[in-house]
């Protein structure tokens, strides 16, 4: 059995729902908080259990039976997000789980500015200690975030952010699907596997991509860090939140997120989709 954390969630709730199309429903499971939100899955054979990652005991029983289990990583900035996946990677292995894949990302650095890869480190590191198989999908950054750290460019014509550097851009569904394809498929990946977009670009080069597709000139304009981070208070955001997404900035312009791998394009069997795309869909709407 394969069992999925984070089901009801965008990412790994699209991965349920690429696997049903690969393997029977009663080999999938999904350990979820609310049971009720996991129903849809239920009603088609998936087994749904309650499990919480800091709830040690119920996510043991959400477990059971599993020969691989997939976790996601945990998203809430203020929590002990180590020490949760900690919880969870123990919870498998006292499961007897025989691989444990965890949805990481492509910038795992002890020494990142920006506190998720200090914190996909850390996880992949108790991954390589719990003595069990392990999978780290390292995903390329999703690219649905330019949606806020573009900000208005549609209405103003400008991409106003601190200087950037290249982002390997990947679009979120194509990542879920590729982590149904390993999951279901006989190939073993063991360690890290980086999962991205074909290139990498940055804000210059989105906005000549957007001057192209809407046929108006949108200019790319540098803004200093702290004056981003009060235009951004200004419109709404609270500081902490702006805060948080700064050092975002700091390690792209550091290269953090250049990096490219065809595996992710090879998985799929067709080319993951660009910035171009999503821009392209942002502009039908």
């Amino acid at each position: 059995m394969i069992v999925i954390t984070g089901a009801t969630g965008a990412l790994n709730g699209a991965t349920v729902e690429h696997l049903l199309k690969r393997i029977p429903a009663d080999e999938i499971g999904v350990s979820v908080r609310d049971v009720a939100k996991a129903q849809h899955f239920a009603d088609r054979g998936v087994r749904v259990r309650r499990g919480s990652y800091d709830d040690p005991s119920a996510l043991r029983e959400s477990f059971e039976g599993a020969d691989q289990v997939l976790l996601v990583s945990q998203n809430d900035p203020h929590g002990d997000g180590v020490g949760l996946h900690r919880t969870a990677i123990e919870a498998a292995v006292a499961a007897g789980a025989r691989r444990i894949l965890y949805t990481g990302h492509q910038n795992v650095r002890s020494d990142s500015p920006f506190a998720p890869a200090r914190e996909h480190a850390a996880t992949e590191a108790l991954l390589a200690d719990s003595g069990t198989a392990w999978t780290s999908l390292r995903n390329g950054f999703y690219s649905h975030s330019l949606h806020w750290l573009l900000g208005p460019w549609r209405q103003t014509g400008v991409i106003a952010a601190p200087a950037d550097g290249p982002v390997s851009w990947t679009d979120r569904a194509d990542e879920a699907e590729a982590a149904a394809i390993i999951l279901a498929g006989q190939r073993p990946f063991d360690g890290p596997v980086t999962l991205t977009a074909r290139r990498a670009v940055t804000f210059d080069d989105i906005a000549t991509i957007a001057t192209q597709i809407t046929g108006r000139d949108i200019r790319r304009v540098v803004v200093e860090d702290e004056q981003w981070i009060a235009d951004h208070v200004a419109a709404g955001m609270s500081e902490s939140m702006a805060r948080l997404l700064l050092p975002f900035f700091e390690a792209a312009r550091s290269g953090h997120f250049t990096e490219v791998d065809p595996l992710l394009a090879e998985l799929l069997g067709r080319e993951p989709r660009t910035v171009a795309d999503l821009l392209t869909d942002r502009v039908t709407v």
